[in-house]
């Protein structure tokens, strides 16, 4: 199991349009990726419901995770979208 730590970096955390943007990320990595905040649950990282449901605020740490072949490559980029509170999706992703 590949895992990222990372801390939210929009200071609205993961609401509506971050969450958007981080789940449309999650679902383009072609792989399945989990994330949790803390040592909660693990919810579908592409699933917006489960992402809004975490109620990850701006500089709260949450953790993405995947076992999937490809997974340290698709980490990496959905953390960079997620520490950097990004407005736009890398084209990366």
């Amino acid at each position: 199991m590949v895992e990222r730590r990372v801390s939210v970096g929009w200071a609205e955390g993961l609401h509506a349009r971050p969450a958007s943007m981080f789940c449309r990320a999650a679902a383009a990595a072609g792989i399945p990726v989990t994330v949790r905040k803390g040592e909660g649950n693990a919810v579908n990282a592409a699933s917006m419901l489960g992402v809004l449901g975490l109620g990850a605020e701006g500089g709260e740490e949450i953790v993405l995770a995947s076992d999937a072949d490809g997974a340290e490559a698709a980490l990496d980029r959905l953390a960079k979208l997620v520490a950097e509170g990004l407005e736009e999706l890398p084209e990366t992703v």
